[in-house]
């Protein structure tokens, strides 16, 4: 004969709630979400070999073929419009804003390490952007080499492709990995600016690059001559206000 409190021991867990039996992904009826956060002020030994490696497989003198595209147009802008941390002279505003852009891009031969490079220069009123984007043809490991830098102070884009700013990011974005990135960091008040006197000749060496590219695609005379199709938004407001004015006015 089975004694009763056996019974009641069985009965009581059968009452247990289902959830403490099931994973936390089932309490809380989300899956996990893995973040993967960029080390862009500090990388790793590492880090820093393989953004070494990348920027000095890309080559200076490099032949095109015939194929090419340029174009420019208006992008208007709800975030920050760098893909790192901006560094604290950059001005961002928490209003949308309207960049003019300009597009070059060129294709490299069928042999070559690279497929095509990308150049593009965007100015948004306050900031001036210029990116320089090669893709590999074959992404094995590495997909792309990004390179970025950026200018508040310069009076016009003429003078922004013609001052060869350094660059301030680099970024390597590889096939089955997490990416990895350079930039510049300021200071904060949580704490001083962190020591990247280690990181200059990777910066210096992508600003050579941004050089060598922006002179090989003719950035200095495409750049100002495409924007000067897109009216900026003060040149619409005059425009308008032209138009308004009533019949017989006289200027």
């Amino acid at each position: 004969m089975i004694p009763k409190t056996i019974f009641l021991l069985a009965g009581w867990l059968c009452t247990l709630p289902v959830s403490a039996q099931q994973p936390p992904e089932a309490q809380s009826g989300q899956p996990q979400v893995k973040v993967n956060v960029l080390n862009v002020c500090t990388p790793s030994a590492q880090e820093q070999k393989e953004i070494a490696s990348a920027l000095a497989r890309i080559p200076k003198q490099p032949p095109f073929t015939s194929d090419f595209e340029i174009s420019h147009g208006v992008s208007t802008l709800t975030d920050a419009p760098n893909f790192l941390q901006p560094e604290q002279s950059t001005q961002i505003s928490d209003q949308p804003s309207v960049a003019r852009y300009v597009r070059i891009r060129r294709e490299f031969p069928a042999q070559a390490l690279f497929s095509s490079v990308q150049y593009s220069f965007s100015d948004d009123g306050q900031n001036m952007v210029e990116t320089l984007v090669l893709h590999l043809r074959d992404p094995k490991d590495l997909i792309q080499v990004s390179m970025e830098d950026s200018a508040s102070a310069i009076s016009s884009p003429a003078a922004m492709v013609s001052a060869n700013t350094p660059v301030s990011r680099i970024r390597l974005e590889r096939f089955g990995k997490s990416s990895i990135a350079l930039a510049r960091c300021n200071g904060s008040d949580n704490g001083p600016a962190p020591d990247q006197s280690v990181y200059d000749p990777l910066f210096r060496s992508g600003s050579e690059l941004l050089s060598d590219y922006r002179r090989l695609l003719g950035a200095s005379h495409i750049v100002p001559a495409e924007l000067a199709q897109i009216p900026t938004p003060r040149q619409k407001s005059a425009a308008k206000q032209k138009l308004a004015r009533p019949p017989g006015e006289k200027n």
